[in-house]
């Protein structure tokens, strides 16, 4: 008797786990001389437009792209595209 299953296992207790999700807004380069120079009031160019959508990495993967919203006084994404589901990546 096998005690195999055939059986998809189920995933559900991954569902509480916390996972990083972090929001590019942009990125920029510049010298350790004009690092030093920030100070409160400083701004620092970034290499997108203003109204360009906001890139949503879970861990280092892209999950989605948005615009940024303020709700309740903070930031926060409002989701525009879904470029992976869970469950669909690695699927064609």
């Amino acid at each position: 008797m096998s005690t195999e299953s055939t059986e998809t296992p189920s995933i559900e207790f991954l569902l509480d786990v916390p996972i990083q999700l972090n929001a590019e807004l942009g990125t920029c380069v510049m010298t350790c001389r004009d690092l030093l120079k920030l100070d409160i009031g400083s701004v620092v160019q970034l290499d997108k437009p203003a109204h360009a959508s906001v890139n949503l990495y879970v861990n280092t993967k892209l999950v989605a792209r948005g615009e940024v919203v303020v709700a309740d006084g903070n930031f926060g994404i409002k989701i525009k595209e879904v470029v992976s589901r869970p469950g669909t990546l690695g699927k064609p």
